[in-house]
């Protein structure tokens, strides 16, 4: 999710490293020391302006939450949503990173759920390797995830619903729940992301699975 450019959002957070994490590979295999607790961790690639992470966050207090997104202009956004917080939100950390790397930060077994949020859906065949249920990209979220391990996705893109469910499923991963529009009996643990209340006020069925390795 990319928005207008901000010219004081890398100073802001350049001086709020308690929240978002310099050097996270610094961190790798020490994410239980920085949240000072053996709480599980949950991770969402492409956190955006952080609605869904920082609201996960909140509702689930004995989880460690961390938001990846890349863009400065993007993240800051999250960012303020936990300065506006009166106690902060002591359960996420933010990593301004490419979530290419993700292997990089954390330890093989380290996190315990991933979250893929209304990601890019490349809809060109040559692009398919970009997409974030690419094989490609399941191989790497294995090496962080432990067995049993967890992918939590959703999207308002039909066509890379169908795509993600025949690729994760030629993967060998396990669906574990599939819903073809969440939002007709919504439960109430589910957490919307911006695009999602955007697309589901237009009466656009959100896709969402749930799958493990």
């Amino acid at each position: 999710m990319r928005s207008r450019f901000k010219p004081w959002a890398s100073d802001l957070i350049d001086s709020h490293p308690e929240i978002v994490i310099p050097k996270p590979e610094e961190k790798k295999g020490k994410w239980q020391e920085v949240f000072d607790n053996k709480n599980p961790l949950h991770i969402e690639a492409g956190t955006g302006k952080g609605r869904f992470i920082t609201g996960m966050a909140k509702a689930n207090p004995d989880i460690n939450y961390i938001g990846i997104e890349l863009f400065d202009s993007v993240i800051v956004t999250a960012l303020e949503t936990v300065l506006e917080e009166e106690n902060g939100i002591p359960n996420l950390r933010l990593l301004k990173v490419n979530a290419k790397k993700i292997g990089e930060y954390f330890e093989k077994g380290e996190v315990d759920r991933l979250y893929l949020n209304f990601s890019d859906p490349w809809p060109k065949k040559r692009h398919a390797k970009r997409r974030l249920t690419h094989e490609s990209f399941l191989k790497l979220y294995q090496v962080v995830l432990p067995e049993k391990g967890e992918i939590h996705f959703k999207t308002d893109n039909r066509k890379l619903f169908e795509y993600s469910l025949t690729s994760i499923s030629e993967y060998g991963m396990l669906l574990t729940d599939v819903s073809l529009d969440l939002h007709d009996n919504e439960p109430e643990w589910n957490i919307m992301t911006e695009y999602e209340e955007k697309f589901s006020k237009k009466g656009q069925p959100i896709y969402r699975l749930e799958a493990q390795f």
